[in-house]
């Protein structure tokens, strides 16, 4: 079904407020997950409100946000087990603000869980201007190349690039072969996954989402995947992680921030940023093939697209379960 963007906000809004976020904060996740919905990434977008409320659930009451160490081009956050969403926007907006005194900033946090997609937030640091890295480690569900053991979290990573009179060129995959809120998503929908992905807690391959839950997923790529995996990993560790991250919670988020002109003159590399891109669309298509782009463009056109119709997607069995969660 559709909504509107306004309706959308409003929904993800009471529901969350119903499970004791604050405003301010369920404010902040709900925009993450409308962009996400508008963006075209279904599984981080309104249905991730069914894993929100389940975690929510089952713990305490956050602590604040706060800065527990900065230095002149660096800051430690603790999170205080509020989610993600939140102690992500202020870590990066910490970066920011470093950067901005600084030239070069480096953000680690920790103490939080459920962060959404990563490239919502270096999305906000390429458009002032800055070039902006950003891993984090989650929940062990993946296993490194060669076992069935689950060690590594899914760890997705993200790196973005200021544009001259452009959306910004935005890099952002995940390290394993898929997603926690893909596989949560197929089993509230209840589809297969797809094949050679995860395998069941008895190390057998499975297209099962809620077998494939309770065993281990696949690292992307193989072993070169992994090693990412395991770099996004040991980010997350000297952010302050526990070295393996058991349950939901104690994410490590790393962040970091970067002035172009320490490198190049103020405006030249947004410039070669521009040419990079054209010279990527010029190239000839191989058969089958529309036009060659650059990652991410595809979702910054998709936005563009629902803004301009003003409504997103829902899937109607999604939508039922939100509505119970709001009442």
């Amino acid at each position: 079904m559709q909504l509107t963007i306004a309706a959308a906000n409003a929904l993800a809004v009471r529901t969350l407020t119903r499970h004791r976020i604050s405003e301010r904060h369920a404010r902040l996740v709900a925009e993450h997950l409308v962009d996400a919905a508008m963006c075209g990434h279904e599984f981080s977008s309104m249905a991730r409100l069914l894993a929100i409320v389940e975690a929510l659930q089952k713990r305490p009451p956050p602590a604040e946000i706060r800065v527990v160490h900065e230095t002149a081009n660096s800051a430690l956050i603790d999170g205080g087990d509020n989610i993600g969403y939140a102690v992500s926007i202020t870590a990066i907006d910490k970066a920011i603000e470093i950067c901005g005194k600084s030239g070069v900033a480096i953000v680690g946090a920790n103490n939080t869980w459920f962060s959404g997609r990563l490239a919502y937030y270096v999305e906000r640091a390429a458009r002032q201007g800055y070039v902006a890295m950003h891993t984090t480690n989650t929940t062990a569900l993946v296993a490194p190349f060669g076992s069935i053991d689950r060690v590594m979290g899914t760890n997705p990573f993200a790196i973005a690039f200021p544009c001259e009179d452009d959306d910004p060129v935005i890099i952002d995959i995940g390290t394993s072969a898929t997603s926690w809120g893909d596989v949560v998503l197929s089993a509230a929908k209840r589809e297969a996954i797809p094949a050679g992905v995860a395998v069941d807690a008895g190390g057998r391959p499975t297209v099962d989402p809620n077998e494939a839950l309770a065993g281990a997923f696949l690292p992307w790529g193989g072993r070169r995947g992994s090693g990412l995996s395991m770099v996004s990993q040991l980010l997350g560790i000297l952010a302050g992680s526990p070295v393996v991250v058991d349950g939901i919670g104690n994410y490590g988020l790393f962040f970091m921030v970067m002035d172009p002109a320490l490198l190049m003159p103020d405006g030249q590399f947004k410039s070669r940023v521009s040419e990079f891109r054209a010279t990527v669309h010029a190239t000839r298509p191989a058969d089958g093939v529309s036009g060659v782009r650059i990652p991410g463009e595809g979702s910054l056109l998709k936005r563009r697209q629902a803004q301009a119709a003003g409504v997103i997607e829902v899937d109607d069995r999604v939508y039922s379960q939100i509505l119970e969660l709001s009442a």
